[in-house]
């Protein structure tokens, strides 16, 4: 992320492997940028901003709207949870994980794919950090089970 002051007016610049976004509070130093990169680098603009890196961006006239909504029922999609039935109740921070020694091994490279997209999504939700962190210990040696009790149960 690069940003450059003048004045009273600001720019940003986000660049990402062959990606590059920009916006401006002044249209003369935006259009100065975009004038500069075009004599440099051969470059094509693809409009505004509606979609990066998993982001929706939703620009009204005094607001801009991050949403990763898209991101998320493409991630169900992919992992077969799109019919799942949803819930709002995350689990309790004072629950108490362990290994299961006794569960089905699971793919592992698919779990761990899970998680990182979920690490992903905490960019934007970070409510549901704990339960992915928690999730995230078990890599190694992802299984399966069909129940979840407390501990002492």
């Amino acid at each position: 992320m690069f940003i450059k002051k003048k004045v009273d007016d600001i720019i940003l610049v986000q660049v990402y492997v062959d990606g590059i976004i920009f916006g401006s509070t002044n249209e003369d130093l935006r259009e100065a940028f975009e004038e500069a990169m075009n004599n440099e680098f051969e470059m094509s603009m693809m409009g505004v901003l509606n979609y990066f890196l998993g982001l929706q961006v939703k620009k009204l006239k005094d607001e801009i709207f991050i949403s990763q909504a898209k991101y998320c029922k493409v991630l169900l999609k992919k992992f077969e949870m799109d019919q799942c039935k949803a819930f709002n109740i995350l689990i309790s921070t004072s629950c108490h994980l362990d290994q299961d020694c006794a569960g089905k091994l699971v793919d592992q490279t698919k779990y761990r794919g899970l998680i990182g997209s979920l690490l992903y999504q905490t960019t934007s939700r970070p409510n549901i950090m704990f339960v992915v962190y928690m999730c995230a210990r078990f890599q190694s040696a992802p299984k399966s089970h069909t129940t979840m009790l407390p501990r002492g149960s």
